[in-house]
């Protein structure tokens, strides 16, 4: 990547009777990781007040170091150089995020019998193993002891989420066609560099931006048990 010119994902591939209400999709773009953090403090309000409905958003970071609430997370930032480095509420330790990664904050009113955040960072990795599937990498899973999406023992997918009021935030990053040298800079998620991955690294299909933000949309609404609207 860089992607090609933003577009409102389709439903068309969306199956299953409706459960929980819709999902929206925003497509953001490229933004800030800052801007976007306030963006989604606003948005998290806004659901809590009742005047959203659930709503992910679709977006790629310039580049930039985020640190979670993981106590050593900012001992394993090793060289950020002049990129930014932004401490943050969700869970989890270091990462990158940058050109060529999707990255996608849910903000979704947890509803009684679904107020889990385990159950939000499972319901999170079943969407991108399912999407790295339509991808021709119908090998990504879990790996046992560690959250995300792995294949063939690379780390894919990076999860981290927070919650207001039970409203989620926060999210996942996909590495599809990212420099993998960024990572170098931090020991990701705690771990070497050396386990990240990418769609493209891996002999994945990467597809078109529309394809992939439709794809994003259809398997998160789904694994949250919402329709894609």
């Amino acid at each position: 990547m860089p992607w090609d010119t933003p577009s409102t994902p389709s439903t068309d591939s969306a199956a299953g009777p409706p459960s929980r209400g819709p999902l929206l999709a925003r497509d953001l773009g490229v933004v800030e990781y800052t801007q976007a953090l306030e963006l989604q403090r606003q948005l998290v309000a806004q659901r809590k007040a009742g005047d959203l409905d659930d709503t992910l958003l679709l977006l790629e970071h310039p580049p930039v170091f985020t640190l979670g609430r993981r106590r050593t997370a900012a001992d394993n930032v090793l060289l950020p150089g002049d990129t930014p480095v932004v401490q943050v509420e969700r869970g989890g330790d270091v990462t990158w995020h940058g050109p060529g990664q999707l990255v996608g904050y849910p903000i979704v009113l947890l509803q009684p019998g679904e107020q889990d955040l385990h159950l939000v960072l499972r319901r999170l990795e079943d969407a991108l193993i399912a999407l790295l599937g339509e991808l021709d990498l119908p090998d990504a899973g879990r790996k046992e002891g560690h959250t995300g999406v792995w294949c063939r023992g690379r780390k894919l997918v990076s999860l981290g989420v927070a919650v207001s009021g039970w409203v989620t935030f926060h999210g996942f990053a996909l590495n599809v066609d990212c420099d993998l040298g960024w990572f170098r800079r931090i020991n990701p998620c705690g771990l070497d560099s050396d386990v990240m991955g990418s769609v493209a690294s891996l002999g994945g299909r990467v597809p078109s931006r529309d394809e992939l933000l439709r794809l994003a949309h259809v398997h998160v609404a789904r694994a949250f048990e919402r329709t894609p609207a």
